[in-house]
This record gives structure tokens, sequence and C-alpha cells, in this order.
């Protein structure tokens, strides 16, 4: 499993992150940002204590 990171911080690296539960389990429409180098911070979640996910290199 990858790093979870909090809303509001610095994405650890560019890519396309995805919500998370608070354990790194998946909810129902998540929501996928593209974090491009440079962009900060990682955007609110839905719901409290969620976290994000970085899934892969940014998509175009």
């Amino acid at each position: 499993m990858t790093q979870l990171q909090k809303p509001g911080e610095k994405p650890a690296q560019p890519g396309t992150y995805i919500e998370r539960g608070p354990r790194g389990g998946e909810v129902s429409n998540p929501r996928t940002p593209n974090m491009e180098p440079g962009d900060k911070p990682l955007p609110p979640t839905q719901k409290p204590n969620r976290r994000w996910e970085r899934i892969g290199p940014v998509k175009k």
C-alpha cells in the first residue's frame, strides 16, 4: 500500500490521486484530482478523515 496523505498537504510527487477512507479503503464516488508539478496543496476530501493516495502519473 502506498503512502496516504492528508488534505492540505503538499503532494509527495505529481500524479493522479484518489480519495480513500481513513484506513486506506475504497470509498463510493471517489474524487481523482490530477496534481501537476508545482500544484499545492492537495484538495479537501468529500468527508472528514479521508486521505489521498497516488495511483499513477498525471492523466491527460
